[in-house]
């Protein structure tokens, strides 16, 4: 690999915000920075396809294997040995697996009466027992899938014995153990001793919410009863006045302000995730009350299923850089010559080979090179090897290559009623001379083609739920008198969001701000928060074994952090646009302040193959491989060998999750669109179709494809296999001129106007929904004396006992003075 230089402009943030100073990543005007071309291996230029499936969430086992670090796995042992000192004394001579269903439960409420005591360490080897149960009892255990089967059965009996609440109650007591706090922010490091209780307590809950959660076709009527009820629990504010993710939140922002550093941060935002993924539901559920709000409100029904049509869709080749290597061998021998290829389908994504992306600007834009080399099988051949073979390239291309695009474009297009009424515009203007504004009914006057188009587009037509929010919140912003009170349902995701309201923006910074110290690009600085309190061990590793094993553990800490935020920021968002458009748009606004545009560029900003493939893993650590098998010998190459599958599932799931976020946020907005174009994404977004997965692949040709017309027409002249890919992938927009656009409409104080209405219409929203009411003008006045004086009010108790002393000052010794009368009349 050769070092190249480039540079890559910030724009100065207009407020100051907590993530300002974090975003070292991205280079700030005028900085050159030092980048690396991908290290190139024999036979692995070019990615293979990779069979990933997205979805909620990873297998069963895996999300119940990533709670755990690898530093924990001696406390599986003391779980077990706190659980049969109690259990042998209590039933001799059996073991759990052979008791009834009666005599399990007489136990675990025995163990629940345990969880009372005042002693903290009794306290601790009780709930120990109790965790040792939802981890499904491995002593007894011959093989993982009896671990997985009782940890869930086990989950179900503690849930309906009353378990979780008991939990959450000693969770409040250690987020208000001062104690606690005071001693860890006096430690110079924090350690897993540290967090040991409140780790115990969320490694139960967690269990309990991520076993009852999923779903199982031989699971009892029972459990199914069981589920639907502990998910209204969670959801709806039983005990409290606030549902149960709140308090997690409140946990994470309080972990930020570095007054609770001992917070295991990973195991909070893990069941935060899982909690929201419960109560508020995943994406096969968003997709069905996406279907059945369109029909209650009279909009016609889907075209398709997103999720559905990505699965179907094949992913494209990636460009490669190592053709260059090639082409300068041949320019020093001479030999350079063109050669005729046969025609094919140009579904590529600038197949053949372009400019590193980040030259310098002097040398101008990122270029695709000619693309007269054939370079299908350049992962096949050594460099060394390939003056000789590459005449018989084309015979020799690998048959998965020729496999056709099937015919016709995936999607649907779509058109918006804004874009049929600047057509009917721009049309009139034309033709006529003058508008008829929001008409799209009348056409006289204008030629026969505009009417066939007109057609057309309406045939086309999508009317999204948030227009019809949009429209419905600005009739009740004109008529508050005569429409009344809007009707609001009480839906998890609705109650929620009322209840996080007043407190957002601080969720969203602290959510950010350990999605920085997560992300692998960030530098490790000195005001930077602490996110490994519950990875490190209290005794430092000594030999190079140890340190490796901590390497990858701290490693793989930082990806289930990644992994969890990312999929929880994008669970909101897409709870909220479809709750209500308004609540979206506040939530992603707050995101936008808090730079969260260039803080997802900063991780793509990176060698986004060597982090997919990433091996930070030892499958034989994991639970509950490590439970029920004598762990192996490790070595230093068994350690780096990792395990042997095509990709990590877990970082290409937030890789997918973070594009989609950055889509949600840019999407129809073009302040936040300049902010791609002026960060410089184009090349850090490209890099990341090197990866063969079709989703991915689409979300970045969405980003490129909205920022397009702002590039110029030198990058779209250079980089017309990007546009190709971009036509035969991403949804059409029939008159969206995204592929030769000018650059009038980048008009910046257009931008602060259009942020700042938007701000001002969610203002208007909060404020009208959820503000509590005032003395409004509107409000009834009574104007009876018997009746106003015949109120009774509420007067605090210390009134009633100095009610004499307060007349005799306030009433009976002021003189009453009739003349100041006259002067009101």
């Amino acid at each position: 690999s050769r070092n190249i230089r480039g540079d890559v402009p910030a724009p100065a943030p207009a407020n100051p915000n907590p993530l300002s100073a974090g975003l070292g990543g991205l280079p700030q005007p005028g900085v050159r920075i030092r980048g690396c071309r991908w290290p190139r291996r024999r036979g692995s230029v070019d990615c293979p396809n990779l069979e990933f499936e997205y979805g909620d969430a990873d297998g069963h086992g895996a999300e119940l294997a990533e709670l755990y670090s690898y530093t924990e796995e001696p406390e599986l042992s003391t779980n077990r040995r706190c659980f049969e000192e109690d259990f042998h004394a209590q039933v001799q001579g059996r073991r759990w697996l052979e008791l009834d269903g009666a005599q399990q439960k007489a136990y675990v409420m025995r163990l629940l009466d345990g969880l009372e005591v005042v002693n903290r360490d009794k306290r601790l080897k009780v709930a120990r027992a109790i965790l040792y149960l939802a981890q499904g009892v491995f002593g007894d255990c011959d093989n993982e899938g009896d671990v997985l089967h009782w940890s869930r059965h086990n989950s179900f009996l503690l849930y309906r014995l009353g378990t979780f609440t008991a939990f959450l109650e000693l969770l409040n007591m250690e987020i208000d153990n001062s104690q606690a706090c005071s001693s860890a922010l006096r430690k110079p490091a924090i350690s897993l001793a540290d967090s040991t209780e409140l780790r115990v307590l969320l490694s139960v809950m967690y269990l309990m919410v991520e076993n009852i959660r999923v779903e199982q076709e031989m699971d009892p009527p029972e459990w199914k009863t069981c589920r639907e009820t502990f998910r209204m629990e969670l959801s709806f504010p039983m005990h409290t006045e606030e549902p149960f993710a709140l308090l997690l939140f409140t946990m994470v922002t309080k972990f930020c302000s570095g007054h609770a550093p001992h917070f295991p941060m990973k195991k909070v935002l893990l069941l935060l995730w899982k909690v929201l993924l419960f109560t508020l539901g995943g994406f096969e559920a968003l997709q069905t009350m996406k279907v059945r709000k369109r029909e209650e409100l009279g909009l016609p029904p889907l075209p398709e299923d997103s999720i559905q049509v990505m699965r179907s869709m094949r992913a494209a080749s990636p460009p490669t850089y190592s053709i260059e290597l090639v082409e300068q061998q041949q320019q020093k021998r001479g030999h350079r010559s063109r050669r005729v290829r046969p025609l094919m389908k140009q579904d590529s994504l600038d197949i053949y080979n372009e400019r590193d992306p980040f030259k310098n600007d002097e040398a101008g834009v990122d270029e695709e090179e000619n693309d007269d080399v054939d370079s299908g099988i350049e992962g096949e051949l050594d460099l060394m090897e390939r003056d000789a073979i590459i005449p018989a390239m084309p015979a020799q291309r690998p048959p998965i290559e020729r496999v056709s695009f099937p015919k016709g474009l995936p999607w649907a297009p779509k058109v918006r009623q804004k874009d049929i009424e600047h057509f009917l515009e721009a049309s009139r203007n034309k033709f006529i001379g003058f508008t008829l504004g929001q008409d799209t009914e009348t056409l006289i006057g204008l030629p026969r083609p505009i009417h066939e188009s007109v057609k057309t587009l309406k045939q086309h037509k999508y009317v999204s739920i948030s227009d019809v929010q949009i429209k419905n919140e600005e009739e009740l912003e004109k008529c508050p008198m005569s429409l009344g009170e809007e009707e609001v349902q009480e839906t998890p995701c609705e109650i929620l969001y009322r209840t996080m309201l007043y407190n957002l923006p601080q969720y969203m910074i602290a959510l950010l701000k350990i999605l920085l110290a997560a992300a692998p690009t960030s530098k490790a600085k000195t005001d930077s928060i602490n996110i490994l309190a519950d990875v490190l061990p209290e005794e430092m590793p000594i030999t190079v074994l140890q340190s490796m094993k901590l390497g990858i553990d701290v490693n793989r800490h930082k990806e289930i952090i990644v992994k969890s935020i990312s999929a929880l920021l994008l669970l909101l968002l897409k709870h909220f646009k479809l709750n209500h458009i308004y609540q979206f748009e506040y939530v992603s606004q707050h995101l936008v302040f808090a730079n969260c545009i260039p803080l997802i560029l900063k991780f793509f900003n990176q060698n986004i193959m060597s982090y997919i493939t990433a091996k930070n893993s030892i499958s034989v650590l994991d639970y509950p491989h490590c439970t029920v098998y004598d762990l192996p010998e490790l070595t230093a190459e068994s350690l780096e060998a990792g395990d042997n599958n095509q990709f990590c599932w877990r970082n290409l799931f937030s890789c997918i999750n973070l594009l989609r976020i950055l889509n949600k946020l840019t999407k129809w907005k073009h302040s936040r669109t300049m902010m791609l174009v002026v960060f410089k994404s184009a090349p850090i977004l490209k890099r990341a179709l090197k990866v063969k997965q079709a989703m991915m692949q689409l979300y970045v040709l969405k980003l490129l494809k909205i920022q397009t017309k702002y590039l110029g027409r030198q990058w779209r002249k250079s980089n017309m296999k990007t546009m190709s890919a971009i036509y035969q992938k991403v949804r059409h927009r029939m008159n969206d001129d995204w592929a030769y656009g000018n650059d009038i409409d980048a008009r910046p104080w257009d931008f602060q106007a259009e942020e700042c209405t938007l701000r001002a219409n969610i203002e208007a929203f909060n404020s009208r929904r959820y503000d509590k009411p005032q003395e409004s003008e509107f409000a009834p006045v009574d104007n009876c004396l018997q009746s106003v004086l015949g109120q009774r009010l509420e007067l605090p108790e210390d009134f009633h006992c100095s009610y004499e002393l307060w007349l005799e000052r306030e009433v009976f010794s002021q003189p009453i003075r009739w003349e100041e009368l006259l002067h009101y009349q």
